[in-house]
């Protein structure tokens, strides 16, 4: 769902990097063209390649400018570069197995202080509960004994936070059932899944910055996801996802992929699409739009556009952070899959 870690907070500066040409398919009105099994397979495979060797190699790309992965050296705040807990979900959608050394790594990488933002205890936990290690037995980078970031995370003001910021946390404390809320909790699940519904704008959708002119498909497409998977029965939430998914339905752009506007103009690019993806595949109901279409203005179903961005390498044409958009990509296509089987991504025992 993405918060540089999808970056938890997207502006329009940061998205331009996202890739900002959609391409192009040939499409007449009554024929919107899908994602076929064999295409799925063959841009999948490249892109979960070109991300399981981005941890292998813990490195943010492959060519190019790269850094660590994991380091505190290079990311002293976090330990470890932005976007990487979707990065990690997504291989554990796809089924792939963390290594000791891998898990090592990450596990003395991690960076959980005092100075730690509800956005890096979400994206922690996320992380952890990915390559199959235990969050609320951590013990973080520099740290003398283990911490519970699941009690942490409660512990946190969700008050002043960010739509992006409550999808975030309101996903990473739903991904196991074994999270306990604390005693001295300062929100709880539900008070935080009608936080965020109070959030949506007038539109039907969420902005980064909660103003109804700065509504972006990303950040409401985070907001679907995460009150879906918070699995809420209240009508205020239903109610919500509803409206949400409405304006998924109206934004969608007549490439099939989904964008951020800029100067006036939708910018279709592979991160809002693969976000947009990630929301459609959270619920049964609407997952068929994913590989479909909403209006036959489409000339391809969102699935169909967000693949075409993938190279041959499997990495994201115009994505100036490979971490992020092949993380984001992966995500996708892992949360699509899983949703034809009755899954969520989300959900890690």
């Amino acid at each position: 769902m993405k918060l540089s870690s999808k970056l938890l907070m997207i502006s329009a500066s940061t998205l331009l990097g996202f890739g900002s040409v959609a391409p192009a398919f040939i499409a007449n009105a009554a024929s919107v063209k899908t994602a076929s099994r064999s295409y799925q397979n063959r841009q999948i495979k490249v892109n979960y390649r070109y991300a399981k060797n981005m941890v292998i190699k813990n490195k943010t790309g492959l060519s190019g400018k790269t850094t660590a992965l994991f380091s505190r050296k290079a990311n002293p705040t976090t330990g470890a570069a932005g976007g990487y807990a979707d990065l990690l979900v997504g291989l554990k959608g796809w089924g792939y197995k963390f290594t000791t050394t891998q898990k090592k790594r990450i596990a003395s990488s991690l960076v959980i202080n005092s100075k730690s933002t509800a956005a890096d205890y979400a994206n922690a936990i996320q992380g952890l509960k990915a390559v199959g290690l235990n969050p609320t037995k951590f013990k973080p980078a520099g740290a003398k004994k283990t911490v519970n970031l699941v009690s942490g995370l409660y512990r946190q003001s969700m008050s002043k936070q960010t739509p992006n910021v409550k999808s975030q946390v309101l996903l990473a404390l739903t991904m196991s059932s074994t999270f306990k809320r604390p005693s001295n909790a300062k929100f709880s699940i539900t008070s935080l899944a009608k936080s965020l519904v109070a959030d949506q704008q007038s539109n039907n959708g969420w902005a980064y910055n909660n103003t109804a002119a700065s509504v972006d498909s990303d950040t409401t497409s985070m907001a679907i996801t995460a009150l879906a998977h918070s699995k809420s029965s209240l009508s205020a939430v239903k109610s919500a996802l509803a409206k949400g998914q409405a304006y998924l339905k109206a934004n969608v752009t007549t490439s099939g992929a989904y964008g951020y506007v800029f100067n006036g103009k939708t910018v279709a690019n592979a991160n809002s699409t693969a976000e947009a993806i990630i929301a459609l595949s959270s619920k049964q109901a609407t997952v068929k739009y994913a590989n479909g279409y909403f209006t036959t203005k489409q000339a391809a179903s969102p699935l169909r556009a967000m693949l075409g961005y993938v190279n041959k390498t499997g990495s994201i044409k115009g994505a100036t952070s490979q971490l992020i958009g092949v993380g984001q990509v992966n995500l996708a296509t892992a949360a699509y899959r899983q949703s034809l089987k009755g899954h969520s991504v989300y959900t890690i025992k």
